[in-house]
């Protein structure tokens, strides 16, 4: 029922939780594309608003793997991806720190997919948010899930168990979270679903220039998910 009030009169906007940084290598130094984009997709000739994109961008971390699976159609090197309402890119290069994590996607764009449709017609499996590197907002992000691990923490004779069935991963809190600009000035108790993540509303210890969002529900019911695989 929440997410069902939540789908028919929130706006979605693009926010990156783990950023990963993509540098566009053949995307001119100090151009800014200003993308119209609609609030919702399903509505296409409603409100509106513009989103910066440029040379530098975040993207999430677990959208990229270095040596993917079979049917990982996200980014990786040497493949393409469409970037939500912007291009497609593809992966050229991978940096890394000397522990060896990835610091940074060296991609090029297709200069003929603006809008995010290639002029030849080849088809692209996957579909990326992204935010604009230079025009982010920094945002904490309180990720709450379930308080218990099951349906219901009572079942049973023992009526003191229920500790033992308390979710570890209630709350994951994130720093350093990337939301595009149109959220600066989003004021305490605005709901917004951030695109492919969730719905999300603006918490009471949230400031300007330190925006704090919680999240209300995913998308999709990953209580029912665990269930059905046993969890």
């Amino acid at each position: 029922a929440l997410r069902e009030d939540l789908n028919a009169r929130c706006p979605r906007v693009m926010a990156v939780l783990r950023p990963i940084k993509v540098t566009l290598e053949n995307f001119p130094e100090g151009e800014v594309w200003e993308i119209e984009a609609p609030y919702d997709p399903e509505k296409p000739d409603g409100p509106k608003r513009k989103v910066p994109f440029g040379r530098e961008l975040y993207i999430e971390a677990d959208d990229f793997m270095e040596n993917p699976p079979k049917k990982f159609f996200r980014l990786s090197p040497g493949a393409e991806v469409r970037l939500r309402y912007a291009c497609v890119i593809k992966c050229k290069e991978v940096k890394k720190d000397s522990a060896g994590n990835v610091t940074e996607i060296v991609c090029t764009y297709d200069p003929d997919s603006r809008g995010g449709t290639p002029a030849d017609g080849r088809k692209i499996k996957a579909t990326l948010h992204w935010v604009s590197a230079k025009h982010a907002v920094t945002a904490e992000v309180r990720l709450y899930d379930r308080l218990f691990r099951v349906e219901n923490p009572l079942a049973g004779d023992d009526k003191d168990a229920w500790l033992g069935h308390l979710n570890p991963h209630s709350l994951e809190v994130l720093s350093g979270c990337k939301l595009e600009p149109s959220l600066a000035g989003a004021a305490v108790g605005h709901a917004v679903q951030f695109e492919r993540l969730g719905y999300f509303v603006v918490d009471p210890d949230s400031k300007p220039g330190a925006l704090v969002f919680d999240r209300t529900i995913t998308l999709k019911d990953s209580w029912a998910n665990a269930k059905k695989d046993g969890g």
